[in-house]
């Protein structure tokens, strides 16, 4: 199977690095301090002023909505395409947020454009397409394990020409963020359904319908990850014009598949990302620091890590890149497996290599913002888009199906 980046794709890489290396790593310390300084001053949810300066330059330097594959609304890439393009703006926790290319934004993009009406899309994918907004993902439930969609209870209740919608959610991505102007929201809207997977919808609701309530912001691991960030929202007789229904009742599931699977992709790209740089800044520190009289690299136990984390992120990469092919030649759904396993393999591989490396920093490790902040974003979406288990609970059945002796036709 050839993965060689194809002429187009090795040219964006050399835009998409050089645009790195000149606006993304010389202002990552900037982008922090504007952060910190909107929170003494009582507001960390304020949106940066660097983060709109360099949206303006990415924009204007042609490397925006680099997702959306076959599409005339984005850059026209297939998964495999962006895959490589992914990885490098994922070596800056923040950097995809420049290029339009974060989450949850691409993936409620994704989600408004293959199942939204032409007034919505009109409504709302072409200013999240412009960067002009930010939206919200409500599909996680605190009183249920929503590892299970299917446990899911929000109702999503026809009345007339409108839906009534009440609900908690919470790991909202973006609730907290004033440029959020929209949610997609998966509820149930026929639960008594002898079909699990037809009781659930999703609807667009937006930001400022009477009756929607952010009532906290999450934390991750001591990261409020502002002005983003997670939120818990709760929603109260919230009612919407029954257009606003995506595919149609009984077609949440089905979309959460189509949605979940490009958000699972994107997510294990950027972590390859972070992971390399995390080997860089283990490699360079190891080569300074000395103990026992010799640098660190030179011990046999940092020597062997490096070659682990090698592997794991070479491992990682193409697995990443032979998902990304199957679901560009054979669908999502026949990619199911392949999506699983990096979901898997990705978060446990920049996770091991973060630890490693942080580890090599000594207690500097510890009060290394990158690696710190680094490590929370990898450790948490080994719960995102559906924990570790799930996935292995599914990669084992679909293997076991193999051998599993067919029914004879009578």
């Amino acid at each position: 199977m050839d993965f060689d980046y194809s002429p187009k794709v090795k040219q964006l890489q050399e835009r998409l690095n050089a645009f790195m290396d000149e606006h993304i790593y010389p202002n990552e310390s900037k982008f922090l301090g504007e952060i910190e300084a909107n929170r003494r001053n009582g507001d960390a949810w304020k949106p940066t002023k660097i983060m709109e300066e360099l949206k303006a330059k990415a924009r204007a330097a042609g490397l925006w909505n680099l997702f959306l594959p076959e599409s005339q609304r984005g850059a026209g890439l297939t998964n495999l395409e962006y895959a490589p393009l992914c990885e490098i703006m994922g070596r800056a926790t923040w950097s995809a947020e420049v290029f339009n290319c974060s989450a949850p934004d691409t993936g409620n993009m994704e989600t408004l454009e293959r199942y939204a009406s032409e007034g919505l899309k009109t409504q709302w994918l072409e200013p999240l397409l412009a960067g002009e907004i930010r939206s919200c993902f409500a599909m996680t439930e605190p009183a249920v394990a929503s590892s299970d969609a299917t446990n899911i209870e929000s109702r999503i209740e026809r009345d007339g020409d409108e839906y009534v919608i009440n609900g908690r959610k919470w790991w909202s991505s973006g609730a907290n963020d004033p440029r959020c102007k929209v949610f997609i929201f998966m509820g149930k809207t026929d639960p008594n359904n002898p079909d699990r997977h037809k009781q659930q919808s999703m609807i667009v609701v937006p930001r400022d319908t009477p009756g929607v309530t952010v009532l906290r912001h999450l934390p991750v691991m001591g990261f409020d990850d502002a002005p983003h960030g997670h939120g818990e929202v709760l929603f109260e007789n919230v009612r919407v014009p029954a257009s606003n229904i995506l595919l149609g009742e009984g077609r949440g599931f089905e979309i959460a598949q189509g949605r979940l699977g490009p958000g699972r992709i994107h997510h294990c790209m950027r972590l390859i990302g972070l992971a390399e740089r995390a080997l860089e800044k283990m490699c360079k520190r190891s080569l300074q620091r000395v103990a026992f009289g010799k640098p660190i690299a030179e011990q046999t136990v940092t020597l062997e890590r490096i070659a682990e984390a090698r592997i794991m992120i070479d491992e990682a990469r193409f697995l990443v890149l032979n998902a990304a092919h199957m679901m560009d030649t054979v669908g999502n759904k026949v990619a199911a497996k392949e999506i699983a396993m990096i979901k898997v393999a990705a978060p446990n591989m920049a996770c091991q290599v973060i630890d490693w490396a942080i580890q090599a920093h000594g207690g500097g490790g510890m009060a290394d913002e990158f690696l710190a902040h680094a490590y929370a974003g990898a450790r948490s979406l080994r719960l995102a888009d559906g924990p570790d288990e799930v996935h292995r609970n599914a990669i084992g059945k679909l293997e076991l199906a193999k051998y599993k002796p067919r029914k004879q036709a009578h």
